[in-house]
């Protein structure tokens, strides 16, 4: 019975942290028993130990209970541990199973995205790409990916540092062309790369966002152009798009 009841309160601890938290301005004592349909004192009691370990905190003016600065705390670890290749790569194995290509997760780095994962696929596709290298910006769907949602000086300061050499005869080395790209990249929400960093490969990439909102990495799926239609391409899109949002949301982002 004393297990039952030690249960009982935890269960009842955690409904009122679910009713409080959904208050801006907090709950009283009496509003959180009558949602709960327990009695008064056992709401007090409760509330009592809450704020003992700082998970509550009671408005001396209003007397009203909002959630405590420890819940702050302890998200800021979660986030802190949380590990991008660990949290993304069941989403890459579906990817790679739903498409069969190959499958990238890369990070940006001073003015370069590097390659931290790469899923090979079924199909035969050679590739420079490997796990640890880094690979330029300007003609990566990854690269334009993460550009496109960083601030506009950081953006300029990347293509004047790095340039934006040649790779291939599709390669957009103008910035004024490269720049309205980036515009397009960001209303649409993912980034296409038509054979301008390699030949015979075209990919199509979806930024990563932390709990900040902060662009921090991207997804892509690469295949050779006899694959990679405009067709195939505008069929992966809306996959690529929700990939996004749930490796995203993995990572903190709402």
């Amino acid at each position: 019975m004393e297990r039952e009841n030690m249960v009982k309160s935890v269960s009842r601890a955690l409904d009122i942290i679910d009713i409080v938290s959904a208050k801006k301005d907090g709950l009283g004592v009496t509003e959180i028993a009558k949602q709960m349909d327990i009695n008064k004192s056992s709401v007090y009691r409760i509330l009592s130990t809450l704020v003992q370990y700082g998970y509550m905190e009671q408005d001396e003016e209003t007397n009203r209970y909002k959630l405590g600065y420890k819940f702050l705390e302890m998200s800021s670890k979660l986030l802190e541990s949380i590990d991008l290749r660990k949290e993304a790569k069941p989403y890459l194995q579906e990817l790679e199973k739903e498409t069969n290509e190959v499958i990238h997760l890369v990070v940006y780095d001073q003015g370069e995205v590097i390659y931290i994962e790469k899923l090979e696929g079924t199909e035969t596709l050679r590739m420079h790409s490997k796990v640890g290298k880094r690979a330029p910006m300007h003609c990566t769907a990854v690269g334009k990916v993460i550009l496109a949602h960083l601030p506009p000086n950081v953006v300029l300061d990347i293509l004047e540092r790095k340039g934006m050499p040649k790779h291939t005869d599709k390669t957009i080395t103008d910035k004024d062309e490269f720049l309205k790209e980036l515009a397009q990249v960001k209303q649409n929400g993912y980034a296409l790369d038509l054979e301008e960093n390699e030949y015979g490969i075209r990919c199509i990439a979806v930024p990563l966002f932390d709990h900040l909102g902060k662009v921090i990495a991207a997804v892509s799926v690469s295949g050779p152009t006899i694959r990679m239609t405009d067709e195939r391409i505008e069929q992966l899109q809306a996959r690529m798009l929700e990939i996004g949002k749930q490796i995203s949301a993995r990572l903190g982002h709402v």
